[in-house]
């Protein structure tokens, strides 16, 4: 799977992965989201994240929300 990583406008600090260029099942309510990169089949998600896990909440979801903490 492809995952497509976007960035709310609304809320910058939130970000998503999804498995669709156009971001149809993202939560309006953090609208509009920007799509910021994507993650081939074969490669590792940033952060550290698992793929796993995020294939399946967007198989369940079809997003998974993500925040990064903030470094000091």
């Amino acid at each position: 799977m492809r995952i497509f990583i976007f960035k709310s406008e609304t809320r910058p600090d939130l970000s998503a992965f999804c498995g669709d260029l156009a971001g149809l099942s993202l939560p309006s309510q953090f609208k509009p989201w920007r799509v910021v990169g994507a993650v081939a089949p074969d490669k590792d998600p940033p952060y550290k994240l698992s793929r796993e896990a995020i294939e399946a909440a967007i198989r369940a979801q079809g997003f998974q929300l993500f925040r990064l903490s903030k470094q000091d």
